[in-house]
């Protein structure tokens, strides 16, 4: 076993040192946040984070990143600390990588605790993050809280056999140790309930959108003449690309004017234009590569109707930022945005799928239904953002998590 038992740690944490102060003081973990050259990736742990301050809550951010990976800098809007840490490459090593990290922690965070006590750790998945923050949280004596930002809860969808095993149970033992455990969504914290070996205190946050950053294109701006399609989001297979472009080759003949926008890069990008390019659609279809944060929210401002039919999303920031921006989003049954999204509603639900046909029909009439009534556009894209408004927002969110720092320390 590469991986020693943390299970010891849980129920074994005294008071923060900052408890009974008028604020608080967290220390985050995470591999996923801002860099320079990236301002996208990470950006729904970094605006909560600043969020947070409202109310009374402080953040230092270290953010990691193996040492086989390039050495990263901070964003300028995006304050952190970078650290490498050593990992075997690939998922192989991650069941022990926390404790590489760990080692690597114990010599960065006095500095943070000299200038202001920590009071709660707060780790964003379980591997490394979840599992140095364990280690760290025994060490400083205060403690942690993990965070769950996808459907993957047990680390175990790649590499099977012995390693894959060893992913689960490190994974387990972390959240048999955090205070609280921390999921997106209510299909994450049932995918957690059911693997847990016993019962683990955990809690739905969803994350927040920036309702002024996504915001509807102002009263009197000029109508488009054309219908456009988004989508924005990695390119793999699970995304449903594929099924999007498939059912534009469905309607195209009633929509003359219809184009589709594609941002993100993945390594389905030159499969997915060749088959715009088989299906004769080409010309209707742009692939744009990433783009920053403003440009994603014209885009999300410009389009008609907003389409990613994911097929393992344990939420997705994306459709909350087009709903903000007042667009109907068409989204896939199963996933953690079901619990957002009422079809008719606020938004449009399709099947699941597991193959690039399956739910095909359903995604085109929808489509079909969506682009032929600008008025049903039009209701269901206020009724997403009123949605946000009233329970989505940054503000929401970080107020949730204020509470949870609290509950930690009490």
């Amino acid at each position: 076993m590469l991986t020693p038992d943390i299970a010891h740690l849980r129920n074994d944490v005294s008071p923060a040192p900052g408890a009974g102060k008028s604020a608080l003081h967290v220390l985050t973990l995470t591999p996923f946040f801002p860099s320079a050259g990236d301002e996208v990736s990470g950006c729904f742990i970094a605006e909560p984070a600043r969020q947070l301050e409202q109310f009374g809550v402080t953040s230092s951010i270290i953010a990691v990143t193996p040492i086989y990976h390039r050495r990263k800098e901070p964003h300028p809007s995006a304050p952190s600390h970078w650290l490498r840490y050593p990992q075997i490459p690939g998922t192989l090593g991650l069941s022990s990588a926390g404790w590489w990290l760990y080692a690597r922690l114990r010599a960065e965070v006095p500095r943070f605790q000299r200038e202001r006590p920590i009071d709660v750790i707060h780790a964003h998945a379980a591997l490394p993050c979840g599992q140095a923050a364990a280690l760290l949280s025994r060490y400083l004596n205060i403690p942690f809280v993990v965070t769950l930002h996808g459907l993957d809860v047990f680390n175990t969808c790649s590499r099977g056999g012995a390693p894959a095993a060893w992913r689960r149970r490190a994974s387990i033992e972390v959240y048999a140790a955090a205070r609280m455990v921390v999921c997106i969504s209510e299909r994450v914290q049932r995918l957690l309930r059911d693997g847990m070996q016993e019962h683990v205190r955990s809690t739905v946050v969803y994350n927040g959108t920036d309702t002024n950053f996504f915001s509807p294109a102002p009263a009197g701006a000029a109508l488009r003449l054309e219908k456009e399609i988004l989508i924005v989001g990695n390119l793999l297979v699970s995304k449903g690309h594929e099924l999007v472009l498939r059912a534009i080759r469905q309607v195209e003949t009633s929509f003359p004017q219809l184009r589709c926008r594609v941002i993100g890069e993945g390594p389905d990008r030159a499969r997915l234009e060749a088959l715009a390019r088989e299906l004769g659609i080409a010309q209707r279809v742009r692939f744009e590569g990433r783009k920053n944060r403003a440009e994603v929210a014209d885009a999300m401002r410009a389009c008609s109707v907003f389409v990613l039919p994911s097929r393992y999303e344990g939420l997705g920031c994306v459709y909350l930022e087009a709903m903000a921006c007042g667009k109907p989003v068409v989204a896939c049954r199963g996933q953690g945005i079901e619990e957002i999204v009422e079809h008719g509603k606020n938004g449009w639900l399709i099947p699941n799928w597991r193959t690039p046909v399956d739910g095909l029909d359903e995604l085109a009439q929808g489509l079909s239904t969506l682009l032929r009534s600008p008025d049903l556009c039009s209701r269901l894209g206020a009724s997403a953002r009123e949605t946000i408004l009233n329970r989505l927002t940054l503000s929401h969110q970080a107020q949730r998590l204020a509470q949870i720092y609290g509950e930690a320390i009490a």
